[in-house]
């Protein structure tokens, strides 16, 4: 479902803008590390912040990359929250720290909090 000429977009290593929806309706959009499995696009998050109850309280998801190099050139994925696992030790968090250049990533002081959060690829738009 991920074209080929911006499946790169998401296998680099590049920050993306995560947008989820309030429960008042609003849009909440932030700046994230991820991964994406082939799939599904994987995040990490604390089970803490706004991000995450906005999720349980709507799950659905948009999510943005752009090329650094070519500012226009993009992807958008629409989905939603198909599934979280628990990450009590970090580790995935630990992976994405390795996977965004720093070989010495150690887990976060709230890994207790973390889980990964699994979105669908629902829609695909970009250029």
């Amino acid at each position: 479902m991920i074209p080929e000429r911006l499946r790169d977009l998401l296998e680099e290593p590049y920050y993306g803008a995560l947008g989820t929806v309030r429960p008042d309706g609003t849009v909440q959009v932030n700046p994230m590390w991820f991964e994406f499995d082939g799939e599904h696009i994987l995040f990490t998050h604390t089970v803490t912040r706004q991000k995450y109850r906005n999720l349980q309280h709507n799950p659905s998801m948009s999510f943005m990359v752009y090329d650094p190099a070519q500012p226009y050139r993009y992807i958008e994925v629409r989905g939603r929250l198909v599934d979280e696992e628990a990450d009590p030790e970090g580790l995935f968090y630990v992976r994405l720290g390795q996977r965004y250049g720093n070989p010495e990533q150690q887990a976060p002081d709230d890994k207790a909090h973390r889980v990964i959060l699994k979105m669908s690829v629902e829609k695909v738009g970009g250029q």
